[in-house]
């Protein structure tokens, strides 16, 4: 049977039953958990250091009313980092390549951030649809224009997402595939092929990192504008 390239993003399944809740849930059992103990390990150390001050650079920019969602950013930001990270391993899979997973993390959470707004503020979330001084002219279009902005918010961070890991993905299996076929007939040609590979990994493993504070990052600055 020949394999597609993008057999790799099929949602694994054993015994006709999906495991894509296995690989969703059990990253979190990796995460080293605070002891009773006066001194913590360097891991657990690392772990904090780096939550706080993730936490503190990403609510600078709020009010009070916006770190009330420090533990969900936090908690997100993690989440996805890890699931990006283990999906570089092989035989593995990444439920961050389906769009469905973003989309299902990234409509209920801005959806929340909209809530927020309207029910706080709803003079000034009304009022992002329409920039000030504008035109009588223009006045309807700016206001679809910014309504359909403001629903595709979503879609574009879900599509962001999966179409950055996925790409990646995709480069790293044709390029390992270019390496294994030439070793046989060009050896040189294949370990600089090989060499170019560690390179797009070791960028694949900052893009894993970099998408997932995006995401979190835009969440944040969407709550910005309605606390």
């Amino acid at each position: 049977m020949t394999l597609s390239f993008f057999d790799q993003f099929l949602s694994p399944t054993a015994f006709g039953i999906p495991l894509i809740a296995l690989a969703l849930l059990l990253p979190w059992t990796l995460f080293p958990t605070p002891t009773n103990r006066w001194t913590n390990n360097r891991l657990l150390t690392l772990q904090s250091q780096f939550i706080n001050r993730f936490t503190q650079q990403l609510l600078l920019p709020l009010n009070m009313g916006g770190h009330k969602w420090a533990l969900m950013f936090a908690s997100l930001m993690v989440f996805l980092i890890t699931i990006n990270m283990l999906g570089l391993l092989p035989y593995t899979f990444t439920p961050t390549t389906q769009l469905s997973v973003n989309m299902a993390l990234a409509v209920p959470l801005w959806l929340a951030t909209v809530i927020i707004g309207m029910r706080n503020n709803p003079t000034a979330a009304l009022g992002h649809l329409l920039p000030e001084g504008t035109p009588n002219a223009l006045i309807p279009i700016l206001i679809i224009i910014e309504t359909v902005s403001l629903f595709i918010r979503p879609l574009a961070l879900g599509v962001r997402l999966t179409a950055n890991l996925t790409a990646g993905h995709l480069l790293i299996q044709l390029i390992a595939t270019a390496a294994f076929v030439l070793l046989p007939l060009m050896p040189t040609v294949a370990i600089l092929t090989s060499t170019l590979l560690f390179l797009l990994t070791l960028l694949e493993v900052a893009v894993a990192m970099i998408q997932a504070y995006v995401f979190v990052l835009l969440l944040s600055l969407y709550l910005q504008e309605n606390v």
